[in-house]
């Protein structure tokens, strides 16, 4: 049992990874779009380095990228054992994604961050990040699906 726990949250972790990478790339074209004016995972982390929280700050372009996909690999690694061996996962996929960003970006995001919640933010961020966690949901469902194919 304990195994396959294990393996299930590697395969979720690499399903959680890929998924980042798709979610990217909306939110990437939702800046070029005008919808929003930086990436979040950068003022996230502008705000946690030191010095003053809306500054930009030497690297964190890099920091935002690595603990964007160490945070997608995390949710993934998560996901994999609560869904087992499912093979219908991309609603509950959306579902984990949806929520996700309701508990971070209505919960710990705006207190760490120079963020607004959702219900203050500009209404373009918000579409744009509740889409991207529809992406990264899906994404993630669809590469657990693929991977437990490759038994």
């Amino acid at each position: 049992m304990r195994g396959n726990v294990v393996n299930l949250a590697v395969k979720g972790a690499a399903g959680g990874v890929l998924a980042t990478a798709a979610m990217s790339g909306l939110m990437v074209a939702g800046e070029r779009a005008g919808l929003m004016r930086d990436q979040p995972p950068k003022r996230i982390v502008r705000s946690l380095l030191p010095g003053q929280a809306h500054r930009r700050k030497p690297g964190e372009g890099v920091l935002a990228a690595i603990s964007h996909f160490a945070f997608g690999a995390g949710a993934g690694a998560l996901f994999g054992p609560l869904t087992g061996r499912l093979r219908a996962r991309v609603p509950l996929g959306i579902a984990y994604g949806l929520a996700i960003w309701l508990a971070s970006y209505a919960g710990w995001v705006p207190k760490v961050a120079t963020l607004p919640p959702i219900h203050r933010d500009r209404p373009g961020r918000q579409v744009v990040m509740a889409l991207g966690h529809v992406v990264y949901g899906a994404a993630l469902a669809c590469a657990l699906n693929r991977l437990d194919r490759r038994r």
